[in-house]
């Protein structure tokens, strides 16, 4: 399926108007219609891993944060070798259309989205609504796990201008021009909440927040059925707290999934020129020795 193909049919849908890259998001009724286009692959990517096993959409494969994407030394994401050898897993080709999707607002869809756009991926999409409106909708699930046949996959080496590291950080304290985006909860950007449960791989010894950035919570971003506010309400909730396209961007939260979310909503929603995601966040901040942190 052609690129432009996939944009016409998924402007086609009631995705709000007003999006700098509206061919980013398809909406449910395009998927239903490509589940057996062979030049489209979906993609299940949940906060919850044990949720794919419970029935996800027909012919989608499952993308597992903790085992599929992780350098198993170093923390750090698969190299390049890594990254083909999962796409050729998948059968995905490099012209082969990844439709994204997930729990919990697209939060790993948006992450997978982040590295999968790193890799050098050309067309890639996120399902608007996630799995939570495929499920409201009443749409097909199934425990069957598709198998296909393995792909030639060639990548690129990593493009890490979409990813920030300690170290532009701690320069952006000292300079102008820069914005910050904490995407935690208010409760965890003063500090009351350290210690997230059930979440033990996100501890910090110490709470508080990067100085100068703006809480702006992730899932304000989205509606209450799990699709994205349109382009007029995210550009006011950025706005209003100085996040505008002119600055260079960072997001952060505790490890860099739900960052990739808001990352996501900027560059490719809002068309912010500027934007990195910075995947050590709180959890390599809140325990480095001598990073300044502010608390109210």
């Amino acid at each position: 399926m052609p690129e432009t193909e996939a944009t016409t049919a998924g402007q086609g849908q009631s995705t709000p108007a007003g999006y700098a890259h509206p061919e980013v998001l398809v909406e449910t009724d395009w998927v239903a219609e490509h589940l057996n286009d062979p030049n489209v692959r979906i993609i299940e990517a949940d906060e919850d891993v044990l949720l794919y096993e419970t029935g996800h959409i027909p012919g989608a494969v499952k993308l597992d944060w903790h085992v599929d994407v992780q350098d198993p030394v170093t923390r750090d994401f698969v190299n390049r070798e890594g990254f083909e050898r999962l796409m050729r897993r998948w059968g995905i080709r490099n012209d082969t259309t990844v439709v994204l999707y997930g729990d919990r607002n697209n939060w790993y869809a948006c992450y997978s989205f982040w590295l999968f756009t790193m890799y050098g991926h050309k067309h890639l999409k996120i399902m608007n609504g996630g799995r939570q409106k495929w499920e409201a909708e009443g749409r097909p699930l199934t425990k069957e796990v598709p198998h296909y046949e393995p792909s030639e996959y060639q990548a690129p080496e990593p493009d890490e201008s979409i990813r920030a590291f300690r170290e532009d950080v701690l320069a952006t304290l000292h300079q102008s021009g820069y914005g910050l985006v904490d995407v935690r909860s208010p409760q965890e950007y003063t500090g009351e909440l350290i210690h997230m449960v059930n979440y033990p791989q996100e501890g910090a010894q110490r709470g508080g927040h990067i100085p100068g950035a703006k809480n702006i919570p992730w899932s304000m971003a989205a509606n209450p059925d799990g699709t994205f506010k349109s382009a007029e309400e995210l550009r006011k909730l950025y706005g209003e707290q100085g996040i505008t396209p002119d600055k260079d961007v960072i997001t952060y939260c505790r490890i860099g999934e739900r960052s990739a979310h808001t990352w996501f909503v900027l560059t490719q929603l809002l068309g912010y020129p500027r934007v990195r995601n910075y995947d050590g966040s709180w959890t390599e901040w809140g325990n480095m020795v001598r990073a300044p942190i502010e608390k109210p």
